[in-house]
């Protein structure tokens, strides 16, 4: 498509796409939420020997324990989903509110900066490590916290880079001649024109919250045995892969095409950057 395409005929065409991309993309989630009530058999019932080989009544062979793998893959995705859309959504928004502020505020700007470079040069690993450690009890919960506290200051100080060039915009300073608060002028003047930014973040965050909670999974920081879930199973199977490589490869691949399918539908649903920016 050139650029002397109508411009009438680029939109329809984009939301074709967004719309093939958006229905292509959702099914790997809604099997992910639906995958308890398709799953062939309970979660904890052995249906073959340990490591068994496909075949019978366990499309994917049975695990350590002999357990279907194809019905522990189908319940293993709920939570993880959750806890890496709780990830992205508190720490997203908590950037987006504070990095608008900070560029209206210069002494919270620099507080940012400050807090960012110090997060940055703290190991995540290390960093997930001593706060779920340190959590009580430890689980899912602490591995989530850790993903957010972790999370929120490298995610505020992009989108202040992002919002600082829209601090000096005419608009902004008509605000603040009116004597708008620097609330309102967050909210309804910068934040509007940051739509693409928070959006791929968003989407950033959840996919870096999935591997986070995974990886935390992996070291069993987070979830617990007999918890069905995809970072867990394989960790739980490694020993056997040679046995039945796919009690290791079928919650890898969910993982995978988690993350892919998240990257695939925030990059439908953002904005077209290519766009004039809002006219004030």
């Amino acid at each position: 498509m050139t650029a002397a395409t109508p411009p009438a005929v680029r939109r329809r065409s984009r939301g074709a796409r967004t719309v093939t991309l958006l229905a292509v993309a959702a099914l790997p989630l809604l099997l992910a939420f639906a995958g308890p009530l398709l799953a062939p058999h309970s979660l904890d019932t052995p249906v073959a020997a340990p490591f068994a080989a496909p075949g019978g009544g366990a499309p994917l062979g049975g695990d350590q324990l002999g357990r279907d793998v194809l019905s522990r893959v189908l319940h293993g995705g709920t939570l993880l989903i959750l806890g890496a859309l709780l990830v992205a959504v508190v720490t997203t928004a908590t950037a987006a509110l504070v990095g608008s502020v900070a560029v209206l505020r210069p002494a919270l700007g620099r507080l940012v900066e400050r807090g960012a470079d110090i997060a940055i040069l703290l190991p995540p690993l290390l960093g997930i490590m001593l706060i779920a450690l340190a959590w009580p009890g430890g689980g899912r919960w602490s591995v989530i916290a850790a993903a957010i506290v972790l999370g929120v200051p490298y995610t505020v100080r992009v989108v202040a880079a992002a919002a600082s060039p829209l601090a000096t915009a005419g608009y902004v300073e008509a605000a603040l001649a009116r004597g708008e608060s620097t609330a309102y002028i967050a909210l309804r003047e910068i934040l509007p024109n940051l739509r693409a930014t928070v959006l791929t973040l968003f989407g950033l965050r959840f996919v870096e919250a999935v591997y986070v909670i995974s990886m935390a999974g992996f070291l069993q920081i987070g979830p617990q045995p007999p918890a069905s879930d995809w970072s867990l199973m394989v960790r739980e199977n490694a020993p056997g892969i040679l046995l039945n490589p796919w009690a290791v490869i079928a919650p890898s691949l969910a993982i995978a095409l988690l993350a892919v399918t998240v990257s695939v539908v925030t990059h439908a649903l953002s904005p077209d950057t290519t766009a004039k920016a809002v006219n004030r």
